[in-house]
């Protein structure tokens, strides 16, 4: 149970409702105890009543009438304590594994981009649902019936070997056995689980993936072969988990073979120490097969429990593999403010990525003052967008570094900079909600008018008014219900209402048209110019009204000056412009 020390700390943090929740068991396997002492007296009373030794047929009734009544009332007691007992148990678990997901989703957000491009969606969607649950089940039931468990065999045992301690031994002599059975068990289910975990998890990536390209496999006519995928990995996890179900199969029937021969103990052991005078209260039989019923349901629980510990054994290890991880772009202890007040340079910097191996950069040298606007141009995979992913911090530097007015960024604070900081990626996402709260993602508390001139900037206003419930229009998930020019412009318009003092347009004007694109660029430019911005663009009229323009190849830096000055340089610049003027012409 090593991975599972894990949540202890959450333990720590409710200790006080779960030390309630075991005086409450305590107290509730008390009474629960009580009603076969009360039955073995009943018991007795008929019996002194039969030998003669109590003649008044008054008395034995007052006496059963009584125990009749102590038997109800214990009864109930023991059930309404089992009940505060699971309020408090339960209650816990729920407490934990809401604390539990919001670890494991705040960690989720400080890992860097790296992580979630070696990892599938539906991994990270499985570990923080299914494991979860399989953790809280081991915090709350699990822990409740040991709890349960561990109290009444206590009270039993105690109350059993006072009253009758050889024949309490015979009773107990198979749990040995069940021990040992359990034990190797349970290293059984803790690898089976494991294995049916992994599997769920490649299932769930399996299909989330499949509904979010579900546009691309209808395209295709990819349906059939997506099914024949899916059916078999879908075979593989149920054949697994048959695999699992057969050996937790072997808990419950074992069990009950091991509570039937106590029992069988229990009339032939006892029965032949009430002949032999041993035990003189034929009472304290009935008492004993009583208590051996009431310890059925649980030394099965003990199966159970086991079963739920060893598949959160193994889903909290899952989980911890991830938690465990470091991320790669955290704060220092003492971060710096952020604030540009004279420049951005980039020194040396080179960068490769890890997963691939790929170096995207290969010593960039620049500076961009204060206020300023940078074009960045070249052939795809040359390295523009990958600039623009270091700038925002979301990889650091392989080598060199990047400086805000002489201070490496890494030593600014990494939270407060990305607030000052507004990015639109190449590639759009739009969150399956309205169109206003879509632009509020960019300012919580964006007000009509706040949203309204953000859309107009981004020549989007009048498009979203003709739509039926306008700026309250519910958008598909990743804003399927709209072109690819309208998701592009609205994801502008979310970074321009936040008013960012440095400004990341990575190509996010491919899907527009060329007249509108004049226009959004004409609106950046000019609201733009108490704001230092970096625009990456295959097109020239994106980046024509720049005051400084970089050309990319290979990770490289070929060309780097003014707008005017690069078209008429021999180069890659100069003809870009030219065939994008032919086709204008055109």
């Amino acid at each position: 149970m090593k991975a599972l020390k894990h949540i202890n700390t959450y333990f720590f943090k409710y200790k006080i409702r779960l030390i309630l929740g075991v005086f409450i068991a305590i107290g509730s396997r008390i009474f629960a105890v009580a009603v076969p002492k009360f039955v073995g007296d009943s018991v007795e009373i008929v019996e002194k009543y039969q030998k003669g030794i109590i003649t008044d047929l008054t008395i034995v009734k007052k006496e059963l009438i009584l125990n009749i009544l102590l038997i109800i009332g214990a009864a109930l007691i023991a059930g309404f304590l089992m009940f505060l007992m699971r309020q408090t148990f339960i209650v816990v678990s729920r407490f934990i594994e809401f604390d539990l997901k919001n670890e494991i989703y705040t960690h989720y957000q400080k890992l860097s981009l790296s992580f979630y491009k070696s990892n599938k969606t539906g991994d990270l969607m499985n570990r923080i649902s299914e494991d979860v649950m399989k953790v809280r089940m081991f915090a709350g039931p699990a822990l409740m019936y040991s709890v349960n468990t561990i109290t009444l065999f206590i009270v039993c045992l105690s109350y059993m070997s006072s009253i009758a301690p050889k024949l309490t031994l015979y009773t107990i002599a198979p749990l040995p056995i069940l021990s040992i059975t359990i034990y190797f068990l349970s290293v059984a289910i803790n690898k089976r689980t494991t294995i049916v975990q992994e599997y769920l998890s490649k299932l769930t990536s399996f299909t989330q993936e499949a509904f979010s390209g579900i546009s691309v496999i209808k395209a295709y006519g990819s349906e059939k072969k997506i099914k024949k995928d899916f059916d078999l990995l879908a075979k593989e996890h149920k054949q697994k988990s048959i695999h699992l179900a057969k050996v937790q199969a072997l808990f419950f029937p074992l069990m009950l073979f091991l509570i039937g021969a106590s029992n069988v103990i229990v009339i032939y052991i006892g029965g032949q120490q009430y002949i032999n005078g041993e035990i003189k209260d034929f009472g304290i039989l009935v008492e004993f097969i009583i208590f051996i019923n009431m310890l059925t349901w649980p030394v099965a629980t003990v199966g159970w429990v086991s079963s739920i510990t060893q598949q959160a054994e193994a889903s909290q290890e899952r989980i911890n593999e991830f938690l465990k991880t470091i991320p790669q772009i955290k704060d220092v202890d003492q971060p710096i403010a952020f604030q540009i007040k004279n420049e951005i340079r980039f020194e040396n910097v080179s960068f490769t990525y890890p997963n691939t191996g790929i170096e995207a950069l290969k010593n960039i040298s620049f500076t961009l003052k204060k206020g300023k606007t940078l074009g960045i141009v070249g052939n795809t995979g040359s390295g523009k967008s990958t600039l623009l992913e270091l700038l925002g911090r979301l990889y650091d530097p392989t080598s060199g570094a990047i400086y805000i007015d002489d201070i490496p960024l890494k030593q600014i604070k990494l939270k407060e900079f990305r607030l000052k900081l507004g990015f639109v990626p190449q590639d759009t996402f739009l969150f399956s909600d309205t169109v206003t709260n879509n632009l509020r993602f960019g300012k919580q508390n964006a007000n009509e008018q706040e949203l309204i001139e953000a859309a107009k900037l981004a020549s989007l206003h009048y498009n979203i008014i003709k739509f039926k419930k306008g700026y309250e229009t519910l958008l598909g998930e990743r804003g399927v219900t709209l072109s690819g020019g309208q998701k592009q412009r609205l994801s502008i318009a979310r970074t321009l209402i936040k008013n960012p003092e440095l400004l990341l347009l990575d190509d996010c004007l491919s899907a527009v048209d060329t007249e509108t694109e004049e226009k959004i660029v004409n609106n950046i430019n000019n609201l733009a110019e108490a704001k230092t911005a970096f625009i990456v663009s295959h097109r020239i009229s994106s980046i024509q009204n720049t005051d400084l323009v970089l050309v990319l190849e290979e990770g490289k830096i070929i060309q780097m000056g003014t707008n005017s000055a690069l078209k008429i340089e021999k180069g890659y610049y100069r003809d870009l412009y030219e065939k994008q003027l032919q086709k204008k012409d055109c």
